[in-house]
């Protein structure tokens, strides 16, 4: 007898829960969801790609990165491209959606990379170093023994 009621109060909870489910689930259906901001990583002066669901037009996406955009929308989903700043700051960045149906913010979008360090290497200098010019010429004096023996010895061989 224990059983059968605890049977039966089992029953019913997982009936309500199920019941109240599809409400929780329409009510979501109706707010934008699922900021995405593609390529997640950016340099500065970069394009990227947003995208929102269950975003209704009129629909508008900012960031500190990049200036107020309008998004089209087209069967709930609203996309639109931005340019980051060429001032933006390195780091993480969040981009807020307005929707007619909403708001949302994704507080971590995309990030800012810095530019690239890429050494001294060859740029340390507006023209050849000493260091180039004794190089070059080492090999220039090189290639003229080099050609003096080679054409010498193409006399000789005439010769015989």
């Amino acid at each position: 007898m224990r059983t059968t009621r605890a049977l039966a109060a089992s029953a019913a909870a997982v009936a309500a829960l199920g019941l109240a489910a599809p409400a929780a689930v329409a009510d979501g259906m109706n707010t934008p969801s699922n900021v995405t901001a593609l390529p997640s990583a950016i340099a500065r002066g970069g394009q990227l790609n947003i995208t929102v669901n269950n975003c209704n037009a009129p629909a508008t996406a900012s960031s500190d990165a990049f200036p107020t955009v309008t998004l089209t929308s087209s069967g709930g989903l609203a996309s639109g491209t931005a340019r980051v700043d060429n001032n933006a700051r390195q780091g993480s960045h969040s981009i807020t959606v307005m929707c007619a149906n909403g708001r949302l913010t994704n507080p971590t979008a995309f990030t800012v990379i810095g530019a690239v360090r890429g050494g001294l290497g060859g740029s340390s200098s507006a023209g050849a170093t000493p260091t180039d010019m004794a190089i070059g010429g080492g090999l220039v004096a090189a290639a003229v023994v080099g050609g003096g023996l080679f054409w010498m010895r193409r006399r000789s061989e005439k010769r015989i």
